[in-house]
């Protein structure tokens, strides 16, 4: 009888070993995600680079994967903020301007000319400075940045004629992004620019509706604008900087160890976008050359002068006063205001 009873319990521990074993399979399981990651951009561009290698090293780090959703396909930049903040969308890649409307204290780094080279762009990435911002972003829109995709400087094209001087900007229509500092710089310049979303750009130039626009030299070529677009000019206003946004809520919900396989696919990524932006900027040049654009060299002496002396006073106030400014020109190594 005693043997009896000892096979019978026997059976039943295994019976029951084998169902937790299936339920903690089932349980590991449901908890992989397959994230989705929105992108502004096309294939080829910055932004598709930084995603694909986040997603590659999340991959190989945890048991969660992601989609890219490229070309706007999941909305506007700036809406996918808003999804993003809700939890109705994990990531988006988009121009750190297209935040500026939910965190207005991240604006400090679109001010005209603050940013004047890669090794600053990811110098300042890396600081004490950022990571308040960081924070900022978080409390301001419920987002989170993991990562920071380094695009270039946003130089200027148009389909009329070539721009060396501010004399030859005068007349063109140019599309800017919906940010009120990339506005006012193009006014300090004695122009009215015509904000456009992005995923209405590249019809506009092709109909005519607007002449020219600013954008990375990666981008332009990735997304082919050499099809409507003539010149190019050399202008470092505002060096692009497209961060990887998360719902906040949804990091939140992530244990310790999936939050921080985020974190390092992110910086890693970062990283990689660095590299990335070296090799692919004289190759896009290049292949824009080939394609029949033609480049103009700029004297930025009063170009720099107009939109530093008009532009940088007027948004002290929004980006959080002087002193946060003067923490990103410390991080840069820079002389405060």
């Amino acid at each position: 009888m005693k043997k009896i009873i000892k096979t019978v319990l026997k059976s039943k521990l295994s019976t029951a070993l084998i169902s937790s074993a299936i339920l903690s399979a089932a349980s590991s399981m449901a908890m992989a995600t397959e994230y989705k990651i929105a992108l502004g951009g096309g294939a080829g561009g910055g932004q598709h680079a930084l995603a694909t290698k986040f997603a590659e090293e999340l991959a190989a780090t945890s048991k969660h994967s992601a989609k890219l959703f490229m070309n706007s396909q999941l909305g506007s930049e700036q809406d996918t903020v808003s999804d993003v903040s809700l939890g109705a969308l994990d990531f988006s890649v988009l121009a750190i301007n297209n935040i500026t409307p939910f965190s207005p204290s991240v604006g400090v780094m679109t001010l005209p000319y603050m940013i004047q080279n890669l090794d600053e762009a990811v110098k300042l990435t890396q600081s004490e400075a950022v990571d308040q911002l960081v924070q900022n972003t978080i409390r301001d829109a419920g987002v989170r940045i993991v990562g920071w995709t380094f695009s270039g400087f946003r130089v200027l094209t148009n389909s009329k004629k070539p721009v060396a001087n501010l004399d030859d900007l005068q007349e063109l229509v140019v599309r800017v992004p919906k940010n009120e500092i990339m506005i006012d710089t193009y006014r300090s310049w004695g122009v009215t620019p015509t904000p456009m979303a992005w995923s209405e750009l590249f019809t506009a130039l092709q109909q005519g509706v607007v002449d020219g626009q600013d954008l990375s030299l990666v981008d332009i070529e990735s997304v082919k604008f050499y099809e409507v677009q003539k010149y190019i000019a050399n202008i470092h206003y505002n060096f692009l900087l497209e961060p990887m946004i998360m719902s906040e809520s949804i990091f939140q919900d992530l244990s310790k160890g999936e939050q921080d396989a985020i974190l390092a696919a992110g910086k890693k990524a970062t990283l990689y976008s660095a590299e990335f932006l070296r090799t692919k900027e004289a190759e896009a040049k290049q292949k824009l050359l080939e394609r029949g654009m033609v480049w103009s060299e700029v004297d930025e002496g009063p170009w720099i002068e107009k939109a530093t002396s008009q532009v940088w006073p007027k948004y002290y106030d929004s980006v959080g006063g002087k002193d946060k400014v003067n923490n990103v020109l410390r991080s840069l190594g820079r002389d405060e205001i």
